[in-house]
């Protein structure tokens, strides 16, 4: 298979040789052949010696590495990169868990597919791209997963119209084998009804699960804010764990209508669980209720570096408003999902937020991602959701 050639400038192959997966575009000197967007391109050090392959895109990043070790352009090498990701999720104990149903088989970079994102639900895989490169092989990762799979999948749905390299594909999301069925899929025995035609995301926030669960050892007896709710995730966790009251806050009607939705879907309607529309940082300087437990999960404050100084005065506005209002020994999970956001800056916002609220603050967990959404070592960006679990004296 002949594929265009870049090649680095001198020194420029060393993060390479660690195996990040990302090619800079000012580590490229030239291209031998043609190069466009969404190309399949083989990486070269300086003096024409391979490091990689993998799909050209427009940006500073230049190039998304799927393999240092060649391709030969068949479908095997796609059945064969699947295969190691679902031997991870099988080790973890997701493939054949009637307790969980809703998993992550592709976590981009961290499964060595970076732009690709494909999350399981119950009988369902559904495909995200991030990348041009990917979005083009989507046929061909859906046969890939249907090979591994076999009757345990009986649908595959791309969500087509995803932004790749900051535009639209112009696609509609299309099932690339069966039809839509039954959404409802399982999480520690919870149950949700996911739209992954229309939802965030994939259709759910699966990388909140553990930390879903941990809220549940909190929440038995108390009364439980959550907000930016969506799809009522961590109220459906509280309320199975015995909270006396649940409250699901967001600015989105749709969002409320799916937490309402869920909560039912588990057993739960008011006034043991209610939906406020309002916007967090307002709602929670004037607290109507002495809630026990908050939970801060907003959307990502930055997607960019030029962002970031604007994120962190979010981060610090919206804790500092929680950190003045919850009542002595209230217990605050609040988190970050921001990637341009790294450990240490959050939890200094969480700090800067204390000290502007005037109250004694500690640490009582460190949260992340699950096992199922893996980093490589040599890809630390991966590590993108960062949460602690803070009691307020």
């Amino acid at each position: 298979m002949s594929l265009s050639k870049l090649i680095l400038k001198p020194g420029k192959e060393q993060s390479i040789k660690r195996f990040h997966p990302w090619v800079f575009s000012g580590a490229i000197q030239r291209a031998e052949g043609a190069a466009h967007d969404g190309d399949i391109v083989e990486v070269c050090d300086s003096k024409g010696q391979y490091l990689a392959t993998g799909h050209c895109s427009e940006g500073s990043i230049a190039v998304r590495i799927f393999s240092f070790d060649g391709f030969d352009g068949s479908a095997d090498f796609w059945v064969e990169k699947i295969s190691n990701a679902y031997r991870l999720r099988k080790l973890l104990g997701f493939t054949d868990n009637s307790n969980t149903t809703i998993y992550r088989l592709i976590h981009g970079e961290g499964d060595g597919l970076p732009g690709l994102i494909v999350d399981i639900y119950g009988s369902t895989a559904v495909i995200q791209t991030h990348s041009a490169g990917m979005f083009e092989q989507r046929q061909i990762i859906a046969d890939a997963i249907a090979k591994i799979y076999g009757d345990m999948i009986s649908a595959i749905y791309d969500r087509g119209d995803e932004k790749v390299g900051g535009k639209g594909t112009g696609t509609q999301g299309e099932y690339l084998l069966g039809s839509k069925h039954e959404t409802i899929a399982l999480e520690h025995g919870c149950r949700f009804d996911v739209d992954w035609e229309g939802g965030q995301k994939t259709g759910f926030f699966i990388d909140q699960r553990e930390n879903r669960k941990l809220l549940g050892d909190f929440a038995k007896g108390k009364k439980v804010l959550n907000t930016f709710c969506y799809t009522g995730g961590f109220s459906v966790y509280a309320l199975k764990a015995g909270a006396s009251l649940v409250h699901s806050l967001d600015s989105s009607q749709k969002a409320l209508d799916l937490a309402v939705i869920n909560a039912k879907l588990n057993g739960f309607e008011a006034p043991v669980h209610d939906v406020i529309k309002a916007d967090a940082v307002e709602y929670m300087k004037q607290l109507k209720e002495d809630y026990d437990i908050i939970v801060l999960d907003p959307p990502a404050f930055a997607k960019h570096l030029s962002a970031r100084h604007k994120a962190v005065q979010g981060y610090i506005r919206i804790n500092e408003a929680a950190i003045k209002q919850i009542k002595p020994g209230g217990i605050i999970f609040t988190f970050s999902c921001s990637q341009v956001i790294d450990k240490k800056l959050f939890r200094d916002s969480i700090m800067a937020a204390s000290i502007n609220a005037g109250r004694k603050v500690r640490v009582l967990h460190q949260l992340h991602q699950p096992a199922d959404h893996p980093v490589s070592i040599y890809h630390p960006e991966g590590e993108y959701l960062k949460g602690l679990v803070i009691e307020v004296e």
